[in-house]
């Protein structure tokens, strides 16, 4: 991979450890919008930082998963680097590469901090530094954990991030109070990044609304308000016709005391079709449902089709049990990161991804009343009207995306 022109920031970015009137920071932070070329330009800076500062030193690379992080991060840095004379040797199976140069060598070693008992992994490594990617993906005591390790004279912390709500603890613990953490703090937008073509900038622009727009394009630490999906269309993404489909599956969101809702989907083409749905409130019809009635509604919905899979809410486990029972259908279970999902189902709309017959009236009905909780001090959708919204989630969640690549590179355009 070649670069052909850095930005000043990118440029600041690679050599800030260099400069004098940066001596005093032990750390640096950027965030930013998408694309904006901050990833690559701050992981060859850590990489070049350590190889002339230490030999024989230990580092970690930290991303949400480690499969992620090779993909966005460690694939396309060493790729650079081997064409800048240093020779990386990677140990898979033990999650490590070390990087030669002359006769300086260093090991960097590869963490995910996708949940709270990731903290355990970094615990008890001594590091000379650490370098952590979309650091407010990963849980507090992860990335504290990680801080704590670097505990050798002279080591420094990397941090690099896409904004996220302004209640988020990264950002008021360390952008907020960057000075007071002895952090070098450059904040990136689009334009930092010389790689992207004035095409490539409006594509990003359409993609996003709300506030996914204020943050991803714009970069800005953001609050949600309003509806949350701002960008569905009657006009756009409601259909009357029939659909000749090739592929169908079934997401559901259970309930008890809560509605339960059953989607059934069709493939045709690159878009998906919701054709029916099954929706019941035992609240509303004043009487409850058993596993086996629902199933039953389940058998219903599918009808003599072949639905390759059921994607069912994670919690649901005596339905899920219950479908089993039957072993007429295979069961996955459902990705349950709200705010992901969301997200994921904003980029399917704004593509024309998923559209929704007319006669689904209980999930057009939840379009309309689903909204974020602004007194909630962060990104929580409102616990109501949530329940075809969640098996939507579901559904894009498996369907529409690739797992571990929801941030993926693109060539020599640098994240």
């Amino acid at each position: 991979m070649k670069i052909d022109k850095l930005s000043q920031k990118q440029k600041l970015t690679l050599k800030w450890w260099t400069k004098p009137e940066y001596s005093r920071y032990d750390a640096i932070i950027c965030d930013g919008a998408v694309r904006s070329g901050k990833t690559l330009s701050m992981s060859l800076g850590f990489v070049s930082w350590a190889m002339t500062s230490f030999n024989g030193g230990y580092f970690a690379i930290c991303g949400k998963t480690v499969t992620s992080l090779k993909r966005n991060v460690v694939n396309p840095l060493i790729d650079m680097l081997w064409s800048l004379g240093f020779v990386c040797t990677e140990k898979v199976s033990k999650n490590y590469f070390e990087i030669s140069l002359g006769n300086r060598v260093n090991r960097f070693y590869l963490f995910g901090g996708k949940d709270e008992s990731s903290a355990s992994l970094i615990q008890g490594i001594t590091l000379s530094g650490v370098f952590l990617d979309e650091v407010a993906l990963m849980p507090r005591s992860f990335v504290e954990q990680a801080i704590a390790r670097c505990s050798v004279s002279g080591s420094k912390m990397w941090f690099n991030c896409n904004p996220e709500n302004p209640y988020h603890w990264f950002y008021c613990e360390w952008i907020k109070k960057a000075d007071e953490k002895k952090a070098l703090y450059i904040h990136f937008t689009m334009d930092d990044n010389p790689a992207l073509s004035t095409e490539v900038k409006a594509r990003y622009s359409r993609l996003y609304s709300g506030a996914f727009f204020e943050r991803f394009v714009l970069g800005k630490w953001t609050a949600a308000s309003g509806a949350v999906y701002t960008m569905f269309d009657k006009d756009r993404h409601i259909f009357d016709k029939d659909i000749k489909c090739t592929r169908f599956v079934i997401s559901c969101d259970y309930g008890t005391v809560n509605p339960s809702s059953f989607g059934l989907w069709g493939q045709c083409g690159d878009k998906w079709y919701r054709l029916k749905e099954y929706y019941y409130s035992s609240k509303k019809e004043g009487i409850a449902r058993t596993d086996e009635e629902h199933y039953a509604e389940l058998e219903k919905l599918a009808g003599n089709l072949n639905i390759e899979k059921v994607i069912v809410d994670p919690s649901a486990a005596s339905f899920i049990a219950c479908i089993h029972r039957h072993a007429k259908f295979r069961t996955v279970k459902a990705d349950n990161d709200v705010i992901t999902g969301i997200r994921r189902v904003c980029d399917a709309l704004k593509q024309d991804k998923i559209l929704f017959h007319k006669n689904c009236t209980d999930i057009l009905r939840e379009f309309s009343l689903y909204c974020w909780n602004e007194k909630a001090g962060g990104d929580v959708p409102v616990k109501e009207n949530d329940h075809a919204m969640d098996d939507l989630r579901y559904f894009v969640s498996e369907m529409l995306t690739e797992k571990d690549n929801d941030d993926f590179f693109v060539g020599s355009v640098l994240r």
